[in-house]
């Protein structure tokens, strides 16, 4: 055994290491934090269209009309089912309540103009009725015939969005004339440049 021959590593080495770690931190947790919210975001949006995807498909099936009923407020969705047949008429829910994420809105925020070849005026989806008739406050309904095509609440033909933002994007879910549903993206302008997603 030779004397003076030591193993580990000096506390310069160990200083070195340390700041290169605390440096590389601090460029990756803002990066990270930043593709988390797009994949909120983008999660978020693609989990209400497929809602609205399958409010379109449920009518279909059930051969009534089956509406995607938001609550802007409180930041949930879900589907339901109108049933006259029973003594209890009307909506009935179906199936569970989705939520947003935290940082998610219903909402275009400062942009101005609709998706092309959708809405004339961008807007959420009308009020949701409630079985008596009377608009529900902080709400956007989706209704769907029993052939799949967006109608009123009278039962008029008509083309729905819902809008989703965060504030760094914002994502549409349009449904046009026929029933079919879209959903777009584009950066938080007032004059956008819409994507098809």
């Amino acid at each position: 055994m030779r004397m003076g021959s030591t193993k580990g590593f000096t506390l310069l080495e160990v200083m070195i290491v340390m700041a290169l770690s605390v440096i590389i931190a601090a460029i990756a947790i803002p990066m990270s934090g930043n593709a988390l919210g797009f994949f909120r975001l983008s999660g978020d949006a693609r989990a209400l269209s497929n809602s609205v995807a399958l409010s379109k498909m449920r009518a279909a099936s059930v051969f009534g009309k089956v509406r995607l009923f938001v609550d802007l407020s409180e930041k949930t969705y879900h589907l339901e089912t109108f049933d006259n047949t029973s003594a209890i008429c009307c909506w009935h829910a179906d199936g569970g309540t989705s939520q947003l994420s935290t940082s998610v809105s219903f909402s275009y925020g400062v942009v101005t103009t609709a998706p092309p070849n959708t809405q004339g005026t961008i807007g959420q989806a009308p009020l949701c009725k409630s079985d008596t008739g009377v608009d529900v406050v902080n709400s956007a309904c989706i209704i769907f015939n029993s052939r799949g095509a967006p109608v009123d609440s009278s039962g008029a033909p008509i083309v729905d969005a819902l809008y989703v933002t965060d504030g760094s994007a914002v994502y549409g879910t349009t449904v046009s004339a026929t029933g079919m549903v879209r959903t777009w993206r584009t950066l938080p302008n007032a004059t956008p440049s819409w994507g098809l997603q």
